[in-house]
């Protein structure tokens, strides 16, 4: 009665009231294979002891990334995280706070948002940031919804290389906004022509750089197409690091920039939480979702920090808010921006490289594996691969041994027809041993 404080009578009061004949009936959207038919076999009581032993057991089944060669990317991927970074933000000062809902009290977290937000803009090329989304995807369906605000259009083309899980997030947004979305085919080797879709009636163009395949793209070309019909360029990235070593999208042109902070300063997590950033122009700053700090000075003109242009519903009235999902203002944004600060420009920038020179080698080696052909001509730390069979199954075999050698692209997209496609990402914390794992491997399984 501890934690299920209502009755039987209570619950079938409530029942009553809101007109279900059942508790089933409050799940009638959900498919019915997905449900559960009979209860989950285990035990219906231990003592604490006895269950912390029972989920230590299984959670002994899982696969660490960090206990085999690790090549998992698609969206998120394993980097070195200093230890400083979580003593700091263990610390009770930022620990025991989410968010500045008292602002004026909230000097210190302000501040460290205000400073995540010129990180971000610096990173992206833009000028302006907010303290962050809850994640890449919602990001990228919030840009979708700020462009057709700012167009008063409501047309967005989607590139065939964004990545399957952020596309949906737009569509799923843009369906209920009843909003139009033109979905490019999947685009493996980056050769779709965007330019042909952008006339008039489009809101704004999506676009990934490196794309979910791993091939970096130019967007010169598509933000000036963009800007000649009077639509937005929306530029994609998953993979932060990047930003230290291929052009800013910013400099190419984008007017909105969003994408995933999680392989700066957050681990894998089991897919969250993670950390989305979000920039765009210093003229469009009112449309942006999300929460904004900015600097200014006390009645003692000592510098200090407040929320400006707080355009979520917690704020204003709802029917005036530009967005209800928005930002994480939390943990994730301050392990970003500590370890952003630890690495310096410089740092950043040799972590790029190492990144991509990893890759690099890995992708040599795999290239002369019979059975083995490497897509991309351009990539930064992944890249895709076309393997003999199916490359699911491998993956499977090769986690058996020990080895997670990636993701299938039929995973992201069963129904394209990609079976043979694996995607494989090389950060700085693969070893010349982990790379030669993978490449025996691959070679003994594809031999047979």
């Amino acid at each position: 009665m501890r934690y299920l404080p209502l009755t039987p009578e209570d619950r079938t009061s409530m029942l009553r009231r809101i007109g279900a004949p059942d508790i089933d009936a409050l799940f009638a959207d959900v498919p019915a294979d997905k449900l559960l038919q009979e209860l989950p076999d285990l035990p219906r009581r231990k003592s604490e002891l006895e269950v912390e032993r029972t989920l230590s057991r299984m959670a002994a089944r899982n696969v660490a990334a960090g206990s085999v060669p690790f090549f998992v990317g698609a969206g998120a991927y394993r980097h070195h995280v200093p230890a400083s970074v979580d003593h700091l933000i263990q610390r009770s000062e930022f620990l025991t706070s989410y968010t500045p809902y008292q602002p004026e009290i909230a000097q210190g977290t302000l501040q460290m948002l205000f400073e995540f937000q010129t990180q971000v803009a610096n990173l992206t090329g833009m000028e302006v940031a907010n303290s962050s989304m809850y994640d890449g995807s919602t990001g990228c369906a919030e840009a979708v919804l700020m462009a057709h605000r700012i167009t008063r259009r409501k047309k967005a083309v989607l590139s065939g290389g964004l990545h399957p899980h952020y596309a949906e997030v737009v569509r799923t947004l843009s369906r209920m906004a009843g909003d139009d979305v033109m979905t490019m085919a999947p685009d493996v080797l980056a050769g779709e022509d965007m330019l042909a879709c952008i006339d008039k009636t489009v809101s704004c163009v999506v676009v990934q750089t490196p794309d979910v395949f791993g091939n970096l793209r130019d967007l010169n070309a598509l933000a000036a197409k963009c800007h000649e019909n009077g639509a937005l360029l929306i530029a994609v990235f998953t993979e932060a690091v990047s930003l230290g070593l291929i052009e800013p999208p910013g400099a190419m042109g984008a007017d909105i920039v969003v994408g995933e902070g999680q392989s700066i300063g957050n681990a894998l997590n089991f897919g969250g939480p993670y950390v989305g950033l979000f920039a765009t122009r210093q003229k469009y700053v009112r449309q942006m979702p999300g929460r904004l700090a900015g600097q200014t000075l006390d009645a003692n003109f000592e510098r200090g920090f407040v929320l400006t242009l707080s355009t979520r519903e917690q704020h204003i009235r709802r029917e005036k808010a530009t967005s209800n999902i928005c930002t994480n203002s939390g943990l994730c944004a301050l392990a970003f921006s500590i370890h952003m600060t630890l690495l310096g420009e410089s740092g950043l920038r040799t972590l790029a490289r190492v990144n991509h020179a990893n890759a690099v080698k890995l992708a040599d080696m795999l290239a002369r594996v019979p059975g083995v052909e490497v897509l991309n001509e351009t990539f930064f730390n992944e890249f895709t691969i076309r393997v003999k069979g199916d490359a699911g199954q491998l993956v499977e075999r090769l986690a058996a041994q020990g080895i997670l050698a990636g993701v299938p692209v039929s995973r992201l997209l069963p129904r394209a027809g990609f079976d043979d496609l694996l995607l494989i990402a090389s950060t700085e914390t693969n070893t010349d041993e982990d790379r030669a794992a993978l490449v025996a491997a691959l070679s003994s399984q594809l031999a047979h």
